[in-house]
């Protein structure tokens, strides 16, 4: 950039003064032992000393920076509000605004008297200059007047040009005058509505209302029919009386996609004036310019031509003098209008000094100063334009939110930089704190490039080098912006965005580190908040991995790529039936590993984590290679990944099927329920069974939780319909040995017979309470092979009782295709039988489980350390318990009814606890027990034990008892037909009024909406997978807190185990890898002290050597809460705050009507006004606002009781 001071011929030598500068921090230093002092001593401009600047935010800084470069001392001014803002330090010198609560916080920039004050009488009395930046004072003409009369100088217009200019109506007159053209509008000024209407009824419709005095977009609206023009009036009158002290308006007829063309001029105190060419405006929201480029790329050179000749015309007639910009709308036959000259600087100045190499600022104030163009080398023919530039404005605004304006810390703060990128900011710079009280504006990125294509991909880069955290800004906005192709084209009008929707669909930052530091914030602070957690971890070491030998060559295999061979190579080559017949034709009896789900289900509340099952999966292809499948998804893993894991299972599927590609998944259906707790439309079993087939799943173990057989049928006929291993399955409960139970050999034979001629691929036995006894299973499983001598057989068991390795001994050797186990220490008591003994005890017979035993030592060596990780969540379980044969509670539910019990009070009453679990089964009339129907008895249990309820008190007061919902869900016939009936007369005192179906529930249910969940989704998270879809199915309110969480701390999966359940020990390191070359080191530093007035403590963390801080509430503070109730937004009866601000005016009072759309009240934020509508008619009450208070976004304003 040419360095305009150099070429000043005026200047003068000054030698150094003994006058000292007062810095930043208020400590003063003589010149000879300040090095910017001694920089400046050789340019400084005549005899003037210091420039102060009557403004905030980045332009005070811009002003600065020159100011410094002309060896003038600056002066910056600020309000209380202000106290912390950059500009206050980037200045020799900062003043505050008088006295605090003196001015509100815009008021204190527009006190004039106050600032004048601050120039002559303050300690900074040698002031000689002051610059107006742009907006507050700077178009005021008493202002201008004032700093003349004070012996100052003003950088600006003469103080009767800012007059005559600076009102649009003067302007217009001066353009006609000089016959420029105009677009038709009222003569003069207007201040009642009566005078718009008499120009509407001329003139028609759209118009535009503008503020006579002032700029920026305040005061401005568009009304496009006679039904809106009182209220837009009203609002821009309002506005323009609010930012500039005057409400009059102006009004003209408002052009059809026009581009906004200005032009940069330079007069100077001898009449001359130069243009440095124009800037293309043309994109803008609500009047203000969002990204501005220079020149305009495609405007003809006549056109340019004439509109530059124009405004240098009337910047002459009026003896223009110093920086301002003449304004023009050009329509689409490029036949341009003036609309205003612009007395000041424009924010957008910077695009015009890339292009031209000129320091307009430097030009400013040594016009000022009184050097004319020629001196400082600034005659037309000099100046020339070189390239292109784009500015964007950064803004802390939300564009999925309609640009409303953020408000807070900013946490982290990373700027762009590089070649060809200037940044002109103000307060952004991490710990900033953004106001509602001004411009959301943080900084201007600035791109030059040799054509308009390289500056807009420039910007584009710089953009994304941009790390702004902690407020919303418009960056993704912007990013959409420029990628558009009628942006690419420069080819954008004035209301482009207003009509471009498609620029919404935002792509934003996945803001990731910041959200994890969240989380661990949270965690050092509070400790974890996993539900059911008890402590911390006994182990926080490092996990040792596993190393597999090949048996052969003793050499170690390779287990960075995953294994190929295994069973699942039938199934994707030949199909379902294929695989089935294979199995069948196996000789050995194979083994289901279910230690991926219900291993830890039933030993660890089913807390085990995605990364912790991934972290093995390679190992495991090779070690179980001859597996029949692995268990390891759909039941209760599914919700528990969203509910309390915050993990998406259909990820997990995913992952994991990349890496075991060659072992067959098993997943668990619970029939009509799908992997839900009650049934659901039957189109949404086909869409989930159709969903988890395409993301990995093999076989699909198809029950009923009461074996009703047209409940299960749902279940097989999906997953056939998807492609799937059908295993239709029995529930096995009970003892099948004692002829006093209802669930005999007979009874389990003809649920066989329905389930083959369902067309099963594979026959399912699921004994979930480990109550199958290896007599019984001899029996079984011998009757059931003797019938049906082609059908696959599997067995499923836990060890509750201490007899599952005989049981699946019994089954194998009965005729049992494959059993299930779990790896040893994952194994026992409520979980699966050990697979290590199951293997020791086939070994060498004809039914050798193919598994090499020392491989599997090897991998259950990884298990024994990540189940000591998870000891937070053991029930405590010390043996088995073969008490199970007498209250049959299933495995999987063992563990939680404990937890429950203990979170509702009776862990001291376990035992009795048990013994109620007996005496509900029996009231329910002796039921197959598994999800969800287990869930009944445990419910009905727990509620006889804390209401201390006999077995006869519950029929006798069934009519007065309010049952938990699950046991009203069952006697209603919502989780089918149980085999032998519902018991009479309790379903009927119990239910009451309530409906009794006699047939499955999944009939009476309306097929699902899945267009309406589809575009629900979008709406709500911007779009959606068709596994969104199918999670939402199946649990919309757990997938909802799912994505609530994960939009507030971000994927967590990520997250080591470790740091996931307990909190970091200060100063310990540790890595996160977000993605494959993308790792967070972290290191927490400190937590600091607790606020006694917010309850919050700050979390000091370092991240990639960079010191982050995080604010978290502390759970433990007793602090009182002085914040206002937030809006529900699920009840359409209460009215939120739409963002933060200043409520102005209150429409309306508590007991009053209103009709929906009625205005309530009107708030004020970063200076625009906002009215707050009914959303509905109604009556008001709970009004909770009035004038002059201060509101949080989303702050109950008040109810509308319809």
């Amino acid at each position: 950039m040419t360095d305009i001071a150099e070429s000043n011929k005026m200047e003068t030598q000054q030698t150094n003064g003994d006058y000292g500068t007062l810095d930043t921090h208020g400590d003063t230093h003589s010149t000879a032992n300040t090095v910017h002092q001694r920089l400046r001593a050789n340019s400084s401009i005549m005899q003037l000393k210091k420039l102060l600047v009557a403004n905030r935010g980045e332009i005070p800084i811009r002003i600065f920076r020159t100011a410094h470069e002309l060896s003038l001392q600056t002066v910056a001014i600020y309000s209380y509000e202000d106290r912390l803002s950059m500009h206050r330090q980037k200045a020799d010198e900062a003043y505050v605004i008088g006295k605090r609560g003196q001015y509100t916080p815009v008021a204190a920039y527009l006190a004039i008297d106050e600032i004048i004050k601050i120039a002559k009488d303050h300690v900074s009395q040698d002031v000689n200059m002051i610059h107006p930046g742009y907006g507050f004072l700077s178009e005021n003409y008493e202002f201008a007047k004032k700093v003349e009369e004070a012996g100052l100088i003003w950088i600006g217009p003469a103080p009767e040009t800012i007059n005559s200019l600076g009102d649009k109506v003067s302007a217009r007159e001066l353009a006609m005058k000089c016959k420029v053209p105009c677009v038709p509008g009222t003569p003069g000024p207007v201040a009642k509505f009566e005078e718009v209407k008499s120009f509407t009824d001329e003139h028609g419709f759209p118009i535009i209302i503008k503020a006579a005095f002032g700029g920026g977009g305040r005061g401005m609206r568009v009304v496009w029919k006679q039904e809106e023009l009182k209220d837009a009036f009203e609002r821009a009158t309002s506005e323009a009386k609010s930012a500039f002290g005057n409400g009059t308006v102006f009004v003209e007829r408002f052009l059809y996609r026009p581009k906004h063309i200005e032009v940069q001029l330079l007069g100077d105190n001898h009449g001359n004036v130069v243009h440095l060419y124009e800037r293309d405006c043309s994109v803008q929201r609500r009047h203000q310019k969002v990204v501005e480029l220079a020149p305009a790329k495609d405007l003809p050179a006549e056109t340019r031509d004439a509109i530059l000749n124009d405004a240098v015309k009337l910047a002459k007639s009026v003896n223009y003098r110093n920086a301002g910009t003449a304004e023009f709308l050009v329509d689409q036959d490029n036949r341009y209008y003036f609309i205003e000259i612009n007395p000041r600087i424009q924010v957008e100045h910077t695009i015009t000094e890339e292009i031209t190499g000129i320091d307009i600022v430097a030009a400013q104030i040594q016009i000022a100063a009184g050097a004319s163009l020629q001196q400082l080398g600034l005659t037309q023919d000099s100046i020339s334009t070189r390239g292109f530039a784009v500015q964007c404005r950064i803004t802390t605004e939300d564009p999925s939110q309609a640009f409303k304006p953020d408000t807070g810390k900013i946490e982290v703060y990373r700027s762009a930089g590089g070649n060809g990128v200037r940044l002109d900011g103000g307060n952004g710079f991490a710990g900033a704190i953004i106001t509602p009280h001004y411009d959301s504006m943080l900084v201007k990125c600035t791109c030059h490039g040799s054509t308009y294509e390289i500056a807009r991909r420039k910007m584009l880069r710089a953009l994304v080098e941009f790390r702004i955290r902690g407020v919303k800004t418009n960056i993704p906005f912007l990013a959409s912006l420029l990628t558009h192709q009628t942006f690419i084209d420069s080819k954008c009008w004035t209301t482009f965005i207003d009509d471009t929707p498609e620029l919404f669909t935002l792509i934003g930052s996945q803001n990731r580190a910041q959200k994890l530091l969240a989380y661990l914030g949270d965690l050092a602070v509070n400790g974890s908040q996993i539900k059911g957690q008890i402590g911390e971890s006994k182990f926080k070491g490092d996990i040792i991995m596993p190393s597999l030998d090949n048996s052969s060559t003793h050499k170690p295999i390779d287990v960075s790529v995953p294994c190929k061979e295994g069973w699942r190579n039938i199934i994707v080559e030949k199909g379902p039936e294929a695989f089935a017949k294979a199995v069948r034709a196996h000789k050995g009896c194979l083994i289901m590993d279910t230690t991926w789900r219900d291993a830890h289900q039933s030993l660890l509340a089913t807390r085990v984590r995605t990364v912790d099952i991934c972290n093995i999966a390679k190992e495991t292809s090779y070690a179980l290679s001859n597996a029949w499948a692995l268990e390891c998804w759909g039941g209760a893993t599914f919700d528990v990944a969203m509910r309390f894991l915050y993990e998406d299972p259909w990820d997990r599927l995913r992952k994991m099927r990349k890496l075991v590609p060659n072992i067959p998944f098993q997943m668990l259906l619970r029939g009509a329920n799908g992997v839900a707790y009650s049934s659901l439309p039957d189109n949404a079993i086909y869409h989930f069974c159709d969903q988890a087939k395409k993301n990995g799943m093999d076989i699909f173990r198809v029950f009923d939780a009461l074996n009703d057989m047209d409940q299960l049928e749902v279940g097989v006929k999906a997953v056939l319909k998807a492609g799937g291993v059908a295993e239709g399955t029995i529930c096995y409960s009970g003892d099948m040995l004692n002829p006093q139970k209802k669930y005999n050999l007979e009874y389990y034979m003809s649920l066989v017979e329905k389930i083959v001629n369902m067309g099963a691929h594979i026959l399912g036995i699921k004994d979930m309470a480990g109550v199958l006894k290896p007599r019984a299973a001899t029996l079984l499983v011998g009757n059931i092979r003797k019938r049906y001598p082609d059908l696959p057989i599997h067995v499923h068991t836990h060890d509750s009782a201490g007899t599952g390795v005989a049981s699946m001994v019994a089954c194998a050797q009965a005729g049992a295709d494959a059993v299930d186990a779990a790896t040893d220490s994952m194994s026992g008591m409520t979980s699966q039988p050990s697979l290590g003994a199951i293997v020791a005890s086939l070994e060498g017979s004809e039914h050798d489980p193919g598994l090499d035993a020392h491989h599997l030592r090897q991998i259950d060596g990884y298990w024994a350390q990540v189940r000591l990780l998870y000891s937070p969540f053991e029930a405590g379980l010390t043996g088995p318990d073969p008490e199970v044969y007498e209250h049959e509670i299933p495995g999987g539910q063992l563990t939680n009814l404990i937890f429950q019990a203990s979170q509702q009070g009776l862990g001291a009453m376990w035992a009795q606890t048990k013994k109620a679990y007996e005496q509900a089964n029996d009231l329910l009339g002796d039921i197959v027990k598994v999800t969800p129907t287990s869930k009944v008895v445990g419910d009905l249990a727990q509620f006889m034990v804390s209401n201390k309820l006999s077995y006869q008190d519950t029929i006798d007061k069934a009519d007065q008892l309010d049952f938990p919902s699950s046991v009203l869900e069952f006697f209603e016939g919502l989780m089918g037909q149980p085999y032998g009936g519902f018991p009479e007369p309790l379903r009927s005192k119990a239910l009451r009024d309530r409906r009794k179906m006699d047939k499955r529930p999944g009939l009476y249910l309306e097929p699902m909406n899945f267009d309406a969940i589809r575009k629900k989704l979008k709406e709500q998270y911007g779009g959606a997978s068709e596994t969104d879809v199918a999670s939402y199915a199946m649990y919309p309110k757990v997938f909802e807190d799912y994505k609530k969480f994960t939009e507030k701390y971000g994927d967590l999966s990520v997250l080591p185990t470790k740091y996931f359940l307990n909190r970091p020990e200060i100063g310990e390191e540790f890595s996160i890898e977000l993605e494959k070359g993308k790792v967070l080191i972290m290191k927490m530093l400190a937590i600091g002290p607790l606020s006694e007035q917010t309850g919050q403590r700050e979390v000091f963390y370092e991240m990639n050597g960079e010191v982050r801080q995080v604010t978290v509430d502390d759970q433990h503070a007793a602090v009182e809460n002085k914040s206002r109730p937030k809006a529900d937004a699920g009840d359409s009866s209460q009215v939120g705050a739409p963002m933060s601000g200043v409520v102005v005016e209150v429409r309306v009072k508590d007991g009053g009507e209103v009709n929906k759309g009625d205005p309530i009240a009107v708030l004020s934020a970063m200076k625009m006004e906002m009215v707050i509508s009914a959303p509905h008619s109604g009556k008001i009450g709970n009004l909770g606002v009035k004038e002059g208070d201060s509101v949080d976004s989303q702050d109950l304003v008040c109810k509308i009781v319809k």
